[in-house]
């Protein structure tokens, strides 16, 4: 009697190993899944203080050293979100992809490319995506503001992104924190259509970021406004037809009249 042959399992390849590992940390919902994603959250709410605070801090000697470490987490989080992505075209077809090389960009090249240095602010939005806040949002009872929640960043980073070019095309040279006060109140002014008129940007380009600020401005306000006054629905896509948003207490699709069956949210 012969010993059948043992099927052995190859070894899986370094980069399938990496992926696999990566891919359980970003999606996870273990307890080791969720302490990598609330890290990678504190760390990108340290590196968006330093972005707000780098007006600030540019003079300083340790500012450069800082500069290269935040750039090596930001390429860090790139490399680690290409194994993540299921294709490479994914991964180049997603906004915050290029919005981060842009930001890596600035923080490897800061005398060259700061005319773009106010993109870091988009940050902002990247953390408000991320799925851990939603969960967070929903696990302390704060489920109900969610758009709330996410029409304020939207207003909040739209108001900054615009402070930052302000400062960055105009301001610049300012010394101290002057000129980033003077940008973020030209900004505000304008968002709020108040015009005061003792801050004016200088030329055409100026007077395009104007008309832009209110415009887009006046929208995310109203946008804002509406998201605290509309009813509370909760997002429960109905079997039947496929409609995502319901009152709370719904038992009957509106459009369709499927019977629903929402989970509450204190469950």
């Amino acid at each position: 009697m012969t010993d059948q042959p043992q099927s052995v399992t190859p070894p899986q390849p370094f980069l399938e190993r990496a992926r696999r590992q990566l891919r359980g940390l970003y999606f996870g919902r273990d307890r080791e899944a969720i302490r990598f994603q609330f890290a990678m959250l504190c760390v990108d709410v340290a590196i968006l203080g330093f972005f707000v605070a780098g007006p600030y801090l540019r003079k300083g000697p340790a500012y450069i050293v800082i500069d290269y470490v935040v750039a090596a987490v930001i390429a860090f989080e790139l490399a680690a979100r290409m194994l993540v992505a299921p294709t490479l075209r994914y991964w180049l077809m997603r906004p915050m992809t290029w919005v981060d090389i842009v930001i890596l960009g600035t923080l490897l090249f800061p005398g060259q490319l700061h005319n773009f240095a106010f993109l870091r602010v988009l940050r902002i939005w990247a953390i408000s995506q991320s799925k851990l806040v939603t969960l967070l949002l929903v696990r302390t009872g704060y489920g109900r503001i969610e758009d709330v929640f996410q029409a304020c960043v939207n207003f909040l980073v739209f108001l900054f992104v615009v402070t930052g070019f302000v400062y960055s095309n105009f301001f610049y040279g300012d010394e101290g924190v002057a000129g980033f006060v003077d940008a973020l109140y030209f900004t505000v002014a304008t968002v709020t259509t108040t015009g005061f008129g003792d801050i004016v940007l200088p030329g055409t380009l100026g007077k395009l970021t104007a008309i832009v600020t209110m415009i887009v401005g006046i929208s995310l306000f109203v946008r804002l406004a509406q998201a605290i006054v509309r009813p509370y629905k909760v997002n429960f896509p109905c079997p039947q037809c496929g409609l995502a948003r319901h009152e709370a207490d719904a038992v009957h699709c509106k459009a369709c009249g499927h019977i629903l069956n929402i989970p509450d949210e204190g469950a």
